[in-house]
């Protein structure tokens, strides 16, 4: 299992495709299915350059929604949190709570054990105090995991895509050669 590390990295960057990178153009051509043209070739190189672009997209798309779901799971710990040290107080405290964009409200809490989390597409629940830290604890944990894997895979994504495109020169330029090899010799 041990010998097999290289073949198990594709796998490891959420199905993004390990881009080879061609080192000798002309057995690479030579190996391409019934010796394509290198404007197969470059097609079939674009293509996959156009995969790679949308996985990059969706990945940055991820990264964006998590760098703002953090700050919102950290935000919900605290208050949680003050809630806790609260609980046992006698008196309220008074906060003011976001109604709408710069619209605010006065409101006193009494001491409480339970609060309400949105878990998201239109549904909220009801906890105690230590089972809502918990599951915030366990949210911001995931979050940050997974924040950390997309960064992750846009690295090798991009490095992918650098790949690729040297790759896509390396084809073209072999073949402008080849032609100009090719109409030198027909003078």
């Amino acid at each position: 299992m041990s010998n097999s590390s290289t073949s198990c990295e594709p796998e490891s960057h959420s199905g993004v495709p390990h881009a080879e990178f061609v080192e000798d153009v002309d057995n690479f051509m030579k190996r391409e299915e019934n010796n394509e043209s290198a404007e197969t070739v470059l097609r079939r190189l674009d293509e996959q350059h156009s995969k790679y672009k949308f996985m990059e997209y969706n990945l940055g798309t991820k990264k964006t929604r998590l760098k703002i779901q953090i700050p919102d799971i950290k935000t919900s710990l605290d208050i949680v949190q003050h809630l806790q040290s609260k609980k046992e107080s006698p008196e309220s405290t008074e906060t003011r709570f976001l109604l709408s964009d710069q619209v605010y409200a006065k409101a006193k809490i009494p001491p409480t054990d339970k609060v309400c989390l949105w878990l998201g597409a239109n549904v909220m629940l009801e906890y105690n105090l230590d089972d809502a830290e918990g599951l915030l604890k366990k949210n911001l944990e995931a979050a940050n995991k997974s924040l950390s894997q997309v960064e992750d895979d846009l690295g090798f994504l991009r490095d992918q895509t650098t790949t690729l495109e040297v790759n896509m020169a390396r084809v073209y330029n072999w073949d402008v050669k080849k032609r100009q090899g090719t109409q030198g010799t027909k003078t």
